[in-house]
């Protein structure tokens, strides 16, 4: 199985897509493809986060569409077959993690605390997202994690900004970061895909 670290390659961001529609989507991601990501997250919050992410796998398809906001077995299996090329959770449990081991997808399990890293470790994930990242620690959690599980990376999102992202890349444990301020409502309400692709750049210097 392919580590999600690998999957990013040098990208450093990992960008959030909300859709309410396929061709909102597919133009969101156009978007981040023109600034140079070759990965993203689409999360599974609106009705139409499915159908946008088959459609932009089928728009884009040198890019790596991943699915996110996985929180169940049916939803997980939609995913996989809407075409996901990798798995993200906001939380864990134990079944969750027992039907993630089985998708035969790269995973990137969602934890908030040392309890669920701990859990996450015995599946066999050295690659977590924390989550909400801002309000479970920041990057002084991450770094005091450092010396206890110093086998596991972190890839923060949930209040991780343009501001604040370079206290998380400079930590050791942290291999990337992601949200969705790179893709504003209103930048994607006006149709400024320019000011997406611009932030995006920006983002992942």
């Amino acid at each position: 199985m392919k580590s999600f670290k690998s999957l990013m390659g040098s990208q450093t961001l990992l960008p959030i897509i909300q859709a309410d529609s396929a061709e909102q989507g597919v133009k969101i991601a156009t978007a981040m493809a023109d600034a140079g990501l070759t990965l993203i997250e689409v999360v599974l919050r609106t009705e139409a986060s499915l159908e946008a992410l088959t459609a932009i796998k089928k728009a884009l398809p040198n890019l790596i569409v991943g699915a996110g906001t996985i929180t169940n077995e049916t939803i997980l299996q939609q995913a996989v077959d809407a075409g996901a090329d990798f798995i993200i959770t906001p939380a864990v449990s134990e079944r969750l993690l027992g039907y993630l081991a089985d998708c035969g997808l790269p995973v990137l399990p969602g934890v908030s605390n040392t309890g669920e890293i701990l859990m996450a470790r015995e599946f066999g994930y050295q690659e977590l997202k924390l989550f909400p990242a801002s309000l479970s620690g920041g990057a002084p959690f991450i770094a005091a994690l450092s010396s206890i599980f110093q086998d596991i990376k972190f890839c923060p999102t949930g209040g991780v900004t343009l501001e604040n992202k370079a206290d998380y890349l400079s930590l050791s444990n942290c291999f990337a970061v992601g949200g969705t301020w790179v893709a504003k409502k209103e930048w994607v309400e006006k149709g400024d895909w320019n000011a997406i692709t611009q932030a995006c750049i920006e983002a992942n210097k």
